[in-house]
């Protein structure tokens, strides 16, 4: 028997660290896989042997586990053994992070260990929804199935990412635009008009000395204010990893006009996509739920999916609480209320997906449509703040010449 120094992470993400008396690595890990622990790494006499492949830092593309799970799906439809489809995806994938995973998940199916079990090995490339929905898939021998749902599941996520990032883009190079624009003409332009009007005693307006006295302030204190700035980003970063920050921020976000709205409408639309695919691959109800709230993207939402799970252990409908929340629209509550009588619940919550994946896609376009003039208003009145305020002087000067 040795002594073995073991790091590994539980299903809600905290990092664990501890010893334990074992025969062999082998035997560590599969020890702390029946404790529902994934394995980091493994130290024996001083030396260090990863365990699992992937971290945190080097998490999978969506795109790629798109392209993963509808491969698998066909070749499993078309009745090649798993082991064979690892070995394919494995030498297909581009993905430098999934193409270890792929790798060591396909040893232990050689091993004799279950596909469930092997991705379980991986969380930073498989996530607790993807095992669970394999794992099911094992049970009811419905892995085809299974992987074609989780693929088009993946692909409505990625689906609407991309048309939030295509919305943002064009916003986003104007404002970096006009930043550096507005930055060079504080830096280098107004100094340069500075010293003319000095040089000719130019009185100047109290708009034209407020413009000069900015530009003075940035060349003289520029990294008092990139100091302040990455100040506030890395205490943005710490509260937002607190529990109380997590809640705070994400409370905010759905206080926030239009954009309080779209996140919200995501939510819903992610929370109804996510159960509707758990609870149609035979995922207990139980479990889909606790899966649900840690995939919804925001703390709120996932308190009222948690507050649901408790009341249904209690015997309640899952109606009830997630109506009470007042978070989820009326409509969403009757929809699950009447799925839940009818025991159609998956497909009423496909049905509310389908509907707020439309809804997203509005209201990402009414976003875009207002966030475009607002740029122009906000740039036009800066630019014409200090056109006036530069030519204020000049006017004058012209006219006392004159």
């Amino acid at each position: 028997m040795s002594t073995y120094l073991y790091q590994a992470v539980d299903n809600s993400g905290k990092t664990i660290k501890g010893q334990i008396e074992a025969e062999s690595e082998q035997t560590v890990m599969a020890k702390l896989h029946e404790q529902n622990l994934h394995v980091i790494n493994i130290t024996r006499g001083g030396e260090k042997k990863k365990a699992v492949i992937g971290s945190k830092g080097h998490k999978v593309k969506l795109n790629s586990m798109v392209i993963f799970s509808r491969q698998f799906a066909t070749m499993i439809d078309a009745g090649i053994a798993v082991v064979r489809c690892l070995d394919i995806l494995e030498g297909q994938t581009k993905d430098l992070a999934l193409k270890p995973a792929i790798a060591a998940a396909k040893r232990d199916v050689k091993g004799g260990m279950s596909l469930y079990e092997a991705f379980s090995k991986h969380p930073y490339a498989f996530s607790r929804l993807y095992v669970n929905m394999i794992r099911a898939a094992e049970t009811g021998g419905i892995l085809d199935q299974i992987l074609d749902r989780l693929a088009t599941f993946l692909e409505k996520e990625e689906e609407i990412r991309s048309k939030i990032k295509s919305a943002m883009i064009y916003p986003i190079l104007v404002l970096c635009f006009a930043v550096l624009m507005l930055t060079a003409l504080f830096m280098f332009v107004l100094p340069k008009f500075k010293e003319i009007f000095i040089s000719m005693n130019v009185k100047m307006p109290i708009t034209t000395q407020m413009l000069f006295s900015g530009s003075a302030f940035m060349r003289s204190y520029w990294w008092a204010i990139v100091a302040v700035l990455i100040g506030l980003y890395l205490f943005y970063k710490y509260y937002s990893k607190t529990e109380k920050g997590r809640y705070n921020i994400d409370a905010a976000k759905l206080r926030v006009p239009v954009i309080g709205e779209l996140v919200q409408k995501m939510s819903i639309s992610r929370f109804s996509r996510t159960f509707a695919t758990l609870i149609a691959s035979g995922v207990p109800m139980m479990r889909s739920l606790e899966i649900v709230g840690e995939t919804a993207g925001n703390v709120v939402i996932a308190r009222a999916v948690e507050n649901a799970r408790n009341a249904i252990r209690e015997g309640q409908k899952i109606s009830t609480p997630l109506a009470q929340s007042g978070l989820f629209p009326t409509m969403v509550t009757h929809m699950i209320d009447i799925g839940e009588e009818t025991g159609r619940l998956s497909d009423m919550l496909i049905k509310v997906s389908d509907f707020y994946d439309q809804q997203v896609d509005a209201a990402v376009k009414a976003m875009t449509s207002l966030i475009e003039p607002c740029l122009i208003v906000m740039m036009g009145g800066i630019v014409g703040f200090i056109a006036i305020s530069i030519m204020a002087p000049i006017f004058k000067l012209v006219s006392s010449i004159g």
